[in-house]
């Protein structure tokens, strides 16, 4: 039977000079699974409720939140805010194994589970699937959430944050936001927000000063439309006579009011790691954690190079806050994380969320010097300086280098040189894998939305993941080195400009010639502040982005090559083009990779004009094709890059793949 607390509150001792965590309310405390064990750390229990966060804009290390003194205090002198928080742990304490897993939820959500434990998503878990194999459980981690975000969308089990809002000595703030938005079927309406996200909302619906444009190309100058012909259908949705046309790039920048404190969210995550690591009161719901180790993926991933960047990664009294830093995904981007009217779930693709700060100067771990302005800086320089660096692990896939300048990661930016590793680094790039995968057996996206021309990119790298964390782990507990990086290298031809990369002639497909592109931009002279006067920006210089070269079937040939690709069935790719029916067939859809068969016949080949060999010509049967592929999985098993309990799962999918490639039944 469930047991529910209701409303536990917890108060914290807070001293008049380090407020951090005011308040835990736990509003939800019940068993997992009943009260079942997980092996030596025993049964686990579920904690739910909010935190109260007390920031004193006056301290040196909260000075990088943009607009917190302009934020209403309390009598204390503090700018308030509350956050969802979310617990898995030991239910006895001293039965965890003292490391702390939190997750940077995207965009609201929680995938540790589903990735770590092999479990179903779910946003609550509490069914036996919900919870997997119970990998992390087993081993006795605590796994923690926490919303950092006060616009996601409202659903179940979603995490977010309510953040102050700065007023100019009590007068309201306006400013100026740009809503940005390529639809893929014809419409009369559309959000000025990303992705379903809360808009900012538009001061005056009939201002003469609100303009949109249009234009097919992310750098050209938008075609100014009429503003007679368009106009706001409420505070945060548009209408245009005739309609909007799929894959145009369609601009509104319209004055708003009321911006949020977003670096509350970037100081909450600091804040609350800090509280569960050093927090001795007796208040602490988990005490004797000794490491905590934060990973996030995609938006998540941005969120701690951003966090890293701007020093979050020290507490308030000078300590170190996350031990280790496993950023999937976040390719060379930051974000709208803190400044004044961010928009958090705006990336940056080379057709979609056009012109965004997110790949900004700097993006490398150790000192780069900027060719344009002369600047020198590093993504770990703050942290270098007060010693709070963390270990750190970058997952890159094929993707990011096509939609996310993750060539940015490893090299300079002029892309002529490798850039030098610091030695609490390590780069992985997981070859020929989408930013996520598609589902098997390969299937197009018709009916998802962004419709790709190739089916989409299967290709699960989750064992890779789960090896990677587990390397992380070791190296911040145990002080263990993790297997060598490994990605693709100026120096040894491996990455490459576009037109070297060795693309086969496969029929109906070619390698992209133009990546996202990652430009200076001028958001005005404020930005340095936090505040945009520039909208759309302006366009500087780019800097130099790099893809992967690829082998004679289209794959990757550098990186951690799962058995996938070092035994293929198919060429995978981490891009794939927008399909005819959603417009801008020449585009990139989005960060869906895709799926190109082999023939299964040579027969089949020469009648296709494929020059990649068929299945018939590289292998007898399904015996040596899974042969090989075993040898493959256990070669990177060896190599640390996959874990040994992966690998009937591997096999299992090596038999499925091949007898749905070549029809078996």
């Amino acid at each position: 039977m469930k047991m529910l607390v209701a409303t536990l509150i917890l108060v914290l001792a807070a001293s008049t000079a380090d407020a951090r965590v005011v308040r835990l309310r736990i509003e939800r405390r019940e068993p997992v699974l009943n009260g079942r064990p997980f092996g030596p750390a025993g049964p686990y229990e579920k904690l739910v409720g909010k935190v109260d966060f007390g920031l004193d804009p006056a301290l040196p290390r909260n000075v990088e939140i943009v607009d917190l003194k302009l934020a209403p205090r309390n009598a204390r002198g503090e700018v308030e805010s509350s956050a969802d928080f979310y617990m898995l742990k030991p239910a006895d304490p001293r039965r965890g194994n003292g490391r702390l897993f939190y997750e940077v939820g995207n965009r609201g959500g929680k995938a540790i589970l589903s990735t770590f434990q092999k479990a179903t998503g779910s946003a609550d878990p509490t069914m036996e699937a919900d919870y997997g194999d119970g990998a992390l459980m087993l081993q006795g981690f605590t796994l923690l959430w926490l919303g950092w975000q006060w616009d996601v969308p409202e659903r179940p089990g979603t995490m977010r944050m309510e953040m102050p809002i700065a007023t100019e000595n009590g007068r309201r703030i306006t400013g100026i936001v740009r809503g940005n938005f390529i639809l893929n079927e014809r419409a009369e309406t559309a959000s000025v927000a990303d992705r379903n996200h809360k808009a900012y909302p538009v001061l005056d619906r009939n201002s003469a000063d609100s303009f949109m444009t249009v234009r097919d190309d992310p750098v050209a100058k938008g075609q100014v439309i009429p503003r007679a012909r368009w106009r706001f259908v409420d505070d945060g949705t548009v209408a245009l006579e005739g309609g909007f046309e799929p894959g145009r790039i369609y601009d509104v920048v319209y004055r708003s009011a009321d911006p949020r404190v977003l670096g509350c969210g970037l100081a909450g995550v600091r804040d609350l790691v800090s509280f569960m690591k050093y927090d001795t009161s007796g208040e602490n719901p988990m005490p004797g954690l000794r490491v905590a180790i934060g990973w996030g993926v995609s938006q998540s991933g941005r969120f701690l190079r951003h966090f890293l960047y701007q020093g979050f990664n020290e507490d308030e009294q000078g300590r170190r806050v996350f031990d280790g830093v496993f950023d999937q995904v976040g390719g060379a981007g930051r974000g709208s994380f803190n400044h004044r009217f961010g928009q958090a779930s705006r990336d940056a693709l080379q057709h979609f969320n056009i012109l965004f700060p997110v790949d900004l100067f700097p993006f490398t771990d150790g000192p780069s010097t900027d060719p344009e302005t002369g600047l020198t800086d590093s993504l770990l320089g703050r942290a270098e300086r007060t010693r709070t660096a963390p270990k750190i692990v970058h997952l890159l896939t094929n993707s990011e280098y096509f939609n996310r300048a993750g060539s940015l990661v490893h090299t300079d930016p002029t892309g002529t040189r490798d850039a030098d590793l610091p030695a609490n680094t390590r780069v992985y790039m997981i070859a020929s894998a989408p930013h996520g995968p598609g589902p098997f057996p390969p299937a197009s996206n018709r009916g998802g939305g962004m419709v790709g021309r190739a089916a989409l990119n299967p290709l699960n790298y989750s064992p890779a993941v789960r090896a990677l964390f587990r390397a992380l782990d070791r190296w911040v507990a145990e002080d263990v080195a993790p297997p060598p990086s490994a990605y693709p290298r100026i120096a040894d031809g491996t990455l490459t400009p576009p037109a070297r990369a060795g693309w086969p002639a496969v029929p109906g497909f070619a390698l992209p010639q133009q990546p996202l592109r990652a430009f200076h931009l001028n958001f005005g002279p404020d930005w340095p502040k936090g505040i945009i006067s520039v909208e759309p920006p302006e366009i500087g210089k780019p800097f130099v982005v790099s893809v992967p070269a690829v082998d004679a079937d289209g794959n990757v040939r550098a990186g951690i090559r799962l058995p996938d690709i070092a035994v293929p069935l198919a060429t995978h790719a981490g891009w794939n083009y927008r399909d005819q029916s959603i417009g801008a067939p020449d585009r990139l859809a989005g960060e869906i990779g895709s799926y190109i068969p082999f023939a299964r016949t040579k027969a089949d080949r020469d009648r296709a004009g494929d020059p990649r060999l068929s299945i018939e010509e590289r292998y007898r049967n399904r015996d040596e094709y899974v042969g090989k592929f075993a040898a493959a999985a256990l070669d990177l098993v060896r190599r640390g890059y996959l874990l040994d309990e992966d690998v009937v799962d591997l096999l299992q999918h090596a038999v499925e793949h091949y007898d749905w490639t070549t029809g078996r039944k």
